[in-house]
């Protein structure tokens, strides 16, 4: 099985805070995965962090070893780049924790991406907030 992967995340709250979901979505070998959930009440940045999160606990369930990950939050991209500092402790420890599982991956890489070429990812924070509202 080829080990690189191709990821897609997002992660959004109606209100901020409000509502919060995520969504991945990981192309890898000529499959696709998706996973969508309902975080609860958070900000939009953490559920950013929480899409990447997930990402990286199933990619490592499926074996990957070479993640790219394509996000459309240019703050959190330039955060998990170290291009910026992270300030806001709700999300230090969520940065924290992404840096800690990166560890455990041959190479990952994050990217920013216009939110158009997100919209799988986007759709399913969608689904899994329109989902938790009925």
């Amino acid at each position: 099985m080829n080990k690189k992967a191709i990821i897609h995340t997002d992660g959004g709250a109606r209100g901020n805070p409000g509502p919060a979901g995520i969504g991945v979505v990981i192309e890898y070998g000529g499959e696709k995965k998706r996973y969508k959930e309902y975080i609860g009440e958070t900000t939009n940045n953490q559920a950013e962090y929480r899409a990447g999160l997930l990402a990286m606990e199933k990619a490592r369930e499926l074996g990957l070893e070479d993640l790219a990950f394509f996000i459309d939050s240019e703050l959190v991209v330039r955060q998990l780049n170290r291009e910026y500092r992270v300030k806001d402790a709700g999300l230090a420890h969520l940065f924290v924790q992404i840096w800690n599982l990166s560890q455990g991956f041959a190479a990952v890489t994050y990217t920013h991406v216009r939110r158009e070429q997100n919209t799988e990812a986007d759709r399913l924070v969608n689904e899994a907030l329109d989902e938790a509202a009925t």
